[in-house]
C-alpha cells in the first residue's frame, strides 16, 4: 500500500495545505494544516516524499517551506562532515 493511500490529508481540502502568505491569517491556516499532519499515520513518509523530490511550497509532513529547508540544510552539513 502506498504511504499516500493512508494520508489523512485525502479527507480534507487541499488548499488549506497550501496557504498564501505567512503571516495573518495564513497563520492559522498553517497551524491548522500541520494539525491534520500530525494526526497522519503517513506523516513521515509524507516529509520524507517531500525532502527527496524538493517541494518548496505548502506543508507536507507537519513541516512548512522554512522548516524543510533547515532539515535540508543540517542533512546537508551531517553528510559534508568527515566520518571519524
Amino acid at each position: 500500500m502506498n504511504w499516500r493511500d493512508e494520508a489523512e490529508c485525502l479527507h480534507t481540502d487541499p488548499e488549506l495545505f497550501f496557504p498564501v502568505g505567512a503571516s495573518g491569517p495564513a497563520l492559522i491556516q498553517i497551524q491548522e494544516a500541520k494539525s491534520v499532519c500530525r494526526r497522519c499515520p503517513a506523516l513521515d513518509e509524507c516529509l520524507e516524499w517531500a525532502l527527496d523530490s524538493g517541494q518548496e511550497t505548502g506543508i507536507w509532513g507537519a513541516t512548512d517551506e522554512r522548516e524543510r529547508n533547515l532539515i535540508r540544510r543540517r542533512r546537508s552539513r551531517a553528510a559534508q562532515r568527515p566520518a571519524s
